[in-house]
């Protein structure tokens, strides 16, 4: 394996998590506001049915995304009619890091929802904000910083899938192959320190990742002992 295969699956690792991390972002946002707000049997229903990726084998998510988003599946169909192919395209990729991110975006952006005094949003609605306004300029501030993390715990997680990729995606050189997926290649095939070097990359960026994401933790908990 040269290096030119090792720096295209790193670029491609990293198009990967960061189109996974932006979906599971916006999608586990919403879902968090909405959990944080409600109780009950059906949103205790829907976050067990959002946490389900953190329990099920990857392969079973791959397998179910194979069979909904392939060529011949429900949704696979009708958007390949329209150009739209996820099975051994990167976007395959980018969906399977999306879905076992999606789950620690969910409680992450859960648990920044449930630590804001519902009391600030009366005072803005009181105030005549409208709901657009009350979301800008008083939850989504403070709630920032557990949203923050979330993020890079998606990140963190997307960049290193591999089950649920290979799954859908195949291991395609340049086109599919993430650095997960290169790191397995290179030790199947007996390239000890192509291997190394890749796992060694992934590890940096990994540490980079929680890195942050325990200082915005941090930062986090600070804020809440100065209110």
């Amino acid at each position: 394996m040269n290096q030119t295969m090792i720096i295209d699956a790193l670029l491609l690792s990293l198009q990967v998590a960061l189109v996974a991390t932006a979906g599971a972002g916006v999608a586990g946002t919403l879902l968090g506001r909405y959990l944080a707000r409600r109780h009950g049997f059906w949103p205790d229903l829907l976050d067990a049915l959002a946490s389900l990726p953190l329990f099920l084998p990857p392969t079973v998510l791959g397998y179910y995304l194979t069979i909904l988003l392939g060529r011949n599946g429900p949704l696979g169909a009708p958007l390949q009619e329209l150009g739209i192919t996820f099975t051994f395209t990167w976007i395959g990729a980018a969906v399977a890091g999306m879905i076992v991110a999606f789950p620690l975006m969910v409680r992450s952006a859960r648990i920044a929802f449930e630590a804001i005094d519902p009391e600030l949003e009366r005072a803005a609605e009181l105030d005549g904000a409208s709901r657009l306004d009350r979301w800008r300029h008083v939850v989504l501030p403070l709630a920032r910083t557990g949203l923050a993390g979330g993020l890079m715990l998606s990140f963190g997680r997307a960049i290193g899938e591999f089950g649920a990729t290979l799954m859908i995606s195949g291991n395609i050189p340049g086109r599919t192959q993430t650095l997960p997926l290169a790191i397995y290649e290179a030790f199947t095939l007996g390239e000890d320190s192509a291997a190394t070097i890749m796992a060694l990359v992934l590890t940096g960026v990994s540490i980079v990742v929680v890195l942050v994401g325990l200082r915005l933790g941090r930062g986090r908990g600070e804020a809440q002992v100065s209110r």
